[in-house]
Protein backbone atom coordinates (compact mmCIF):
# COMPACT_ATOMS: atom_id res chain seq x y z
CA UNK A 1 0.00 0.00 0.00
CA UNK A 2 1.62 3.43 -0.90
CA UNK A 3 1.99 5.94 1.59
CA UNK A 4 -0.46 8.17 0.08
CA UNK A 5 -3.05 5.83 0.14
CA UNK A 6 -2.98 5.10 3.91
CA UNK A 7 -1.16 2.64 6.22
CA UNK A 8 -0.02 -0.76 7.18
CA UNK A 9 -1.63 -0.60 10.81
CA UNK A 10 -1.54 1.62 13.65
CA UNK A 11 1.89 0.97 14.51
CA UNK A 12 2.91 2.05 10.80
CA UNK A 13 0.70 5.00 11.36
CA UNK A 14 2.44 6.18 14.25
CA UNK A 15 6.17 5.86 12.23
CA UNK A 16 5.13 7.33 9.68
CA UNK A 17 3.42 10.57 11.81
CA UNK A 18 6.25 11.07 13.71
CA UNK A 19 8.47 11.49 10.88
CA UNK A 20 6.02 14.57 10.20
CA UNK A 21 6.40 15.48 13.95
CA UNK A 22 9.73 15.40 14.17
CA UNK A 23 10.14 19.73 14.47
CA UNK A 24 9.30 18.76 17.95
CA UNK A 25 11.63 16.60 19.28
CA UNK A 26 13.36 18.16 22.79
CA UNK A 27 11.80 21.14 22.63
CA UNK A 28 9.89 22.33 26.10
CA UNK A 29 9.40 19.08 27.05
CA UNK A 30 7.28 17.39 24.30
CA UNK A 31 4.53 14.96 26.07
CA UNK A 32 2.93 12.86 23.62
CA UNK A 33 -1.03 11.93 24.89
CA UNK A 34 -2.60 9.40 23.04
CA UNK A 35 -6.58 9.52 23.06
CA UNK A 36 -7.27 5.60 24.26
CA UNK A 37 -7.77 3.01 22.77
CA UNK A 38 -6.66 3.21 19.42
CA UNK A 39 -4.84 6.59 19.45
CA UNK A 40 -2.59 4.71 21.89
CA UNK A 41 -0.58 2.26 19.82
CA UNK A 42 -0.10 5.80 17.00
CA UNK A 43 1.49 7.64 20.07
CA UNK A 44 3.45 5.06 21.20
CA UNK A 45 5.54 5.12 17.67
CA UNK A 46 5.64 8.88 17.93
CA UNK A 47 6.97 8.90 21.64
CA UNK A 48 9.29 6.45 20.96
CA UNK A 49 10.66 8.24 17.87
CA UNK A 50 10.66 11.41 19.50
CA UNK A 51 12.17 10.14 22.89
CA UNK A 52 8.93 12.07 24.65
CA UNK A 53 7.25 10.93 27.53
CA UNK A 54 3.74 9.34 26.70
CA UNK A 55 0.24 9.55 28.76
CA UNK A 56 -2.72 9.44 28.10
CA UNK A 57 -5.68 11.82 27.61
CA UNK A 58 -9.10 10.27 28.01
CA UNK A 59 -12.03 11.31 26.24
CA UNK A 60 -15.58 9.66 25.26
CA UNK A 61 -17.20 10.01 21.99
CA UNK A 62 -21.07 10.88 22.26
CA UNK A 63 -22.46 8.35 19.43
CA UNK A 64 -25.83 9.65 17.94
CA UNK A 65 -28.68 7.39 19.68
CA UNK A 66 -29.54 4.59 17.09
CA UNK A 67 -26.41 5.46 15.06
CA UNK A 68 -23.83 5.38 17.50
CA UNK A 69 -20.84 5.31 15.17
CA UNK A 70 -21.37 8.74 14.22
CA UNK A 71 -20.53 11.42 16.97
CA UNK A 72 -22.94 14.33 18.52
CA UNK A 73 -20.16 15.47 20.81
CA UNK A 74 -17.62 14.10 23.08
CA UNK A 75 -16.49 13.96 26.92
CA UNK A 76 -13.40 14.60 28.72
CA UNK A 77 -12.16 14.34 32.48
CA UNK A 78 -12.52 17.58 34.38
CA UNK A 79 -16.57 18.09 33.07
CA UNK A 80 -14.94 18.97 29.21
CA UNK A 81 -18.45 18.24 27.09
CA UNK A 82 -18.09 19.38 23.63
CA UNK A 83 -21.57 18.88 21.52
CA UNK A 84 -22.22 19.77 17.37
CA UNK A 85 -23.90 22.32 16.49
CA UNK A 86 -27.98 21.95 16.87
CA UNK A 87 -27.83 19.32 19.66
CA UNK A 88 -29.90 18.83 21.32
CA UNK A 89 -32.42 19.06 18.39
CA UNK A 90 -30.02 17.67 15.69
CA UNK A 91 -31.93 14.11 13.72
CA UNK A 92 -34.47 14.57 16.64
CA UNK A 93 -32.53 14.20 19.62
CA UNK A 94 -33.51 15.30 22.89
CA UNK A 95 -31.59 16.67 26.07
CA UNK A 96 -32.75 13.44 28.00
CA UNK A 97 -31.23 11.38 25.10
CA UNK A 98 -27.98 13.56 25.78
CA UNK A 99 -28.13 13.25 29.35
CA UNK A 100 -28.21 9.62 29.32
CA UNK A 101 -25.70 9.68 26.82
CA UNK A 102 -23.10 11.27 28.55
CA UNK A 103 -23.67 9.76 31.58
CA UNK A 104 -22.91 6.50 30.21
CA UNK A 105 -19.85 7.52 28.90
CA UNK A 106 -18.59 9.18 32.20
CA UNK A 107 -18.94 6.17 33.64
CA UNK A 108 -17.15 4.71 31.07
CA UNK A 109 -14.78 7.56 30.78
CA UNK A 110 -13.44 6.89 34.59
CA UNK A 111 -13.42 3.43 34.40
CA UNK A 112 -10.93 3.57 31.86
CA UNK A 113 -9.00 5.86 33.85
CA UNK A 114 -8.72 4.17 36.70
CA UNK A 115 -8.04 1.00 34.46
CA UNK A 116 -4.83 2.69 32.61
CA UNK A 117 -3.69 4.79 35.36
CA UNK A 118 -4.03 3.03 38.47
CA UNK A 119 -3.11 5.29 41.28
CA UNK A 120 -0.42 6.86 38.91
CA UNK A 121 -0.91 10.75 39.02
CA UNK A 122 -1.84 12.48 35.61
CA UNK A 123 1.20 14.22 33.68
CA UNK A 124 2.54 17.81 34.62
CA UNK A 125 1.54 19.67 31.27
CA UNK A 126 2.48 23.72 32.26
CA UNK A 127 5.00 25.02 30.04
CA UNK A 128 5.06 21.87 28.04
CA UNK A 129 4.77 21.14 24.01
CA UNK A 130 1.56 18.88 24.25
CA UNK A 131 0.81 16.48 21.16
CA UNK A 132 -2.40 15.01 21.02
CA UNK A 133 -2.58 11.88 19.03
CA UNK A 134 -5.23 10.22 17.94
CA UNK A 135 -5.73 6.69 15.28
CA UNK A 136 -7.66 9.50 12.78
CA UNK A 137 -9.61 12.37 12.79
CA UNK A 138 -13.63 11.83 11.54
CA UNK A 139 -16.16 14.33 13.61
CA UNK A 140 -13.00 15.90 15.34
CA UNK A 141 -15.70 16.34 18.30
CA UNK A 142 -13.24 13.59 20.88
CA UNK A 143 -10.44 15.87 19.65
CA UNK A 144 -11.78 18.95 20.23
CA UNK A 145 -12.52 17.73 23.44
CA UNK A 146 -9.07 16.70 24.41
CA UNK A 147 -7.53 20.05 23.04
CA UNK A 148 -10.29 22.14 25.85
CA UNK A 149 -8.74 19.92 28.60
CA UNK A 150 -5.49 20.98 27.29
CA UNK A 151 -6.19 24.16 27.34
CA UNK A 152 -6.72 24.27 31.05
CA UNK A 153 -3.26 24.23 31.49
CA UNK A 154 -0.66 27.03 30.20
CA UNK A 155 0.90 24.98 27.70
CA UNK A 156 4.10 26.08 25.95
CA UNK A 157 2.43 24.51 22.86
CA UNK A 158 -0.43 22.46 21.62
CA UNK A 159 -0.33 20.19 18.78
CA UNK A 160 -3.15 18.37 17.59
CA UNK A 161 -1.47 14.91 15.45
CA UNK A 162 -3.65 12.13 13.47
CA UNK A 163 -2.54 10.07 10.15
CA UNK A 164 -5.84 10.88 8.66
CA UNK A 165 -8.65 13.32 9.24
CA UNK A 166 -11.31 14.41 7.21
CA UNK A 167 -10.62 17.77 5.66
CA UNK A 168 -13.48 19.83 7.44
CA UNK A 169 -12.34 18.29 11.04
CA UNK A 170 -9.03 19.20 10.05
CA UNK A 171 -9.58 22.96 9.49
CA UNK A 172 -11.52 23.18 12.40
CA UNK A 173 -8.78 21.93 14.84
CA UNK A 174 -5.95 24.19 13.09
CA UNK A 175 -8.68 26.74 14.65
CA UNK A 176 -8.48 25.56 18.29
CA UNK A 177 -4.89 24.10 18.18
CA UNK A 178 -1.32 25.48 17.48
CA UNK A 179 -0.93 23.30 15.27
CA UNK A 180 -2.26 20.42 13.34
CA UNK A 181 -0.09 17.46 11.85
CA UNK A 182 -2.26 15.23 9.68
CA UNK A 183 0.04 13.43 6.35
CA UNK A 184 -3.05 12.73 4.99
CA UNK A 185 -6.74 14.86 4.24
CA UNK A 186 -8.35 12.92 1.45
CA UNK A 187 -11.36 14.94 0.14
CA UNK A 188 -13.66 11.67 -0.22
CA UNK A 189 -12.71 10.89 3.32
CA UNK A 190 -14.95 8.63 4.66
CA UNK A 191 -14.21 6.68 7.70
CA UNK A 192 -10.68 6.67 9.50
CA UNK A 193 -10.58 2.58 9.20
CA UNK A 194 -10.70 2.89 5.15
CA UNK A 195 -7.28 4.24 5.16
CA UNK A 196 -5.59 1.32 7.42
CA UNK A 197 -5.17 -2.16 5.97
CA UNK A 198 -5.69 -3.56 9.69
CA UNK A 199 -7.83 -1.58 11.63
CA UNK A 200 -8.88 -3.81 14.74
CA UNK A 201 -10.35 -2.54 17.88
CA UNK A 202 -7.76 -1.91 20.40
CA UNK A 203 -8.56 -3.43 23.70
CA UNK A 204 -7.52 -2.13 27.26
CA UNK A 205 -4.74 -5.10 27.64
CA UNK A 206 -3.10 -3.47 24.79
CA UNK A 207 -3.04 0.48 25.87
CA UNK A 208 -1.91 -1.30 29.01
CA UNK A 209 0.77 -2.86 27.31
CA UNK A 210 2.09 -0.25 25.58
CA UNK A 211 1.90 2.39 28.46
CA UNK A 212 3.41 0.08 31.03
CA UNK A 213 6.58 -0.07 27.85
CA UNK A 214 6.55 3.48 27.98
CA UNK A 215 6.29 4.18 31.93
CA UNK A 216 9.36 1.34 32.07
CA UNK A 217 12.17 3.42 30.05
CA UNK A 218 14.73 5.19 31.60
CA UNK A 219 13.89 8.58 32.61
CA UNK A 220 10.18 8.87 31.09
CA UNK A 221 8.80 8.72 34.97
CA UNK A 222 8.23 12.42 34.34
CA UNK A 223 7.12 14.84 36.51
CA UNK A 224 3.26 14.36 37.68
CA UNK A 225 0.47 16.98 38.82
CA UNK A 226 0.45 16.43 42.69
Amino acid sequence: MLETEGYQDRAHAGKQLAHALRQYAGHDQPIVLGLPRGGVPVAFEVASALDAELDIMVVRKLGLPGHEEYAMGAVGSGGVCVLRAGVPGLFGVTQAQVDRTMARELAELARRELRYRGSRPPPLLDGRCVILVDDGIATGASMLAAVQMVRQHPVARLVVAAPVGAPDSVRRLEQEADAVVCPLAPPRFHAVGQYYRVFGQTDDDEVQDLLAKAWARPGRDGKHDT
